[in-house]
């Protein structure tokens, strides 16, 4: 069901680069405008209720909740009203912009022919981190499944030491030492500084699941958790040479055509909010990745390291950058909407897969598929197994305690 259009995209819905480098200052008519109360009633510990009086607080929840969902549910009536008919004849938007209905002989089709018989399979990633001072030990795991059984399960580890014998003087690997240290964060914790355990974390593990899903399964769909284009590997997680590796990998994918992503935290509030309007069976396809990918564009590649990153990274904007779209789908009358990433050429195919997948989860609404790749590799690399293993490793080396960090130690 293709809704008609009638007048240009309200500018609000256009979302605009966000400059994180600097905090933005919270205005007192912010705060107010956001919570309801000036600040100074909140720093007021007069206004705080004892503890032992959670029953004056739950009415003031239950009110709060109830006007809320009365207020979003009059604004899906406008955004069904006013701003669906707007989706596929605002300024730049995507062939195939709209609202769309599907039917149940649709996602029965889809169970039958392709989810069931193990035509889709899905990835995803954990990763499990062990850090103390002496080593920073990263397990990043990723599994692969299909509704005919789990397709395999890859590990890999990392280990991380500030100080290595070099060969250096004593007082000269000391020194080298406390400085690399300076610039990390606190032990178990993570910090923005510490570029190396971003890359290790969360660029390593975008790849693994990428790759994993081109070179490792042989279905005729792909699925995956998150972002397609993940920014960690536009950006390379601050490494060049993962940003080259990742932005070939993505021609690949994008190459490939046939995947469907559905991320499980999205910070696209406008998509969910435009989504919360659909009907169940129903879906609406958005925008493309193209600005997205062109504000990432300019930025993030300063330096002499960057030259070569940063020519495949514009080169990677010009060839992919309309070729991802994104669009957001209802799974059934109790779920929430959620937002989903497509290649434009399968873009229909692919809301169908995923509202196909996530029917089979009425209360969530979000792909089985997906949930039952991130159990097996919760199974298979957890971090309950992982911290023993590693505790293990600490007790035969002498040291049991030593280097815990007091929130394993609190445990």
């Amino acid at each position: 069901m293709n809704h008609p259009a009638s007048e240009p995209m309200d500018e609000a819905l256009v979302k605009k680069p966000i400059d994180d480098t600097e905090i933005a200052a919270v205005g007192a008519s912010d705060f107010q405008s956001a919570f309801g109360e000036p600040l100074e009633n909140t720093l007021d510990l007069d206004t705080w209720r004892p503890g032992a009086e959670l029953a004056a607080m739950y009415e003031r929840v239950q009110a709060e909740v109830s006007d809320a969902v009365r207020q979003e549910s009059q604004m899906h009536r406008e955004i069904r009203d006013r701003i669906f008919p707007l989706l596929k004849s605002r300024p730049q938007a995507p062939a195939g912009a709209g609202v769309y209905r599907t039917s149940i002989e649709q996602v029965e089709t889809i169970h039958s022919r392709l989810l069931f018989n193990g035509g889709v399979e899905a990835c995803d990633g954990t990763i499990a981190t062990h850090d103390t001072l002496p080593v920073t030990i990263t397990q990043i795991g990723v599994s692969l499944v299909s509704y005919r059984g789990d397709q395999g399960s890859w590990g890999h580890r990392l280990f991380r030491r500030d100080l290595r014998v070099s060969g250096a003087s004593a007082i000269e690997e000391t020194l080298e030492l406390l400085e690399r240290r300076r610039s990390r964060g606190s032990a178990d914790q993570p910090s923005k500084r510490d570029q190396l355990s971003d890359l290790a974390r969360r660029g390593i593990m975008a790849f693994a699941e990428r790759a994993v899903l081109l070179k490792k399964s042989t279905a005729v769909w792909r699925m995956g958790h998150g972002n397609p284009l993940a920014y960690e590997l536009v950006t390379g997680s601050g490494s060049p040479q993962l940003c080259e590796m990742g932005v070939n990998l993505l021609k690949e994918l994008i190459a490939f055509g046939k995947f469907v992503y559905v991320p499980s935290g999205p910070n696209e509030r406008e998509l969910l909010t435009i989504g919360g309007a659909l009907q169940p069976l129903e879906y609406a396809i958005v925008d493309s990745l193209k600005m997205k990918l062109e504000r990432i564009a300019q930025g993030h590649y300063r330096g002499q390291h960057w030259g070569a990153a940063k020519n495949a990274v514009e080169d990677f904007v010009n060839v992919a950058g309309d070729k991802v779209l994104i669009g957001v789908y209802r799974a059934s009358q109790y779920a929430p909407a959620q937002v989903f990433y497509a290649h434009a050429d399968h873009v229909h195919e692919a809301a169908l897969l995923a509202l196909a997948d996530s029917v089979l989860q009425e209360h969530r609404g979000f792909p089985m598929l997906i949930d039952l790749a991130d159990k097996v590799c919760q199974m298979m690399f957890g971090g309950d197994t992982f911290a023993a293993t590693n505790q293990l490793a600490y007790a035969d080396a002498g040291e049991p305690f030593r280097y815990l960090a007091e929130r394993a130690s609190r445990r």
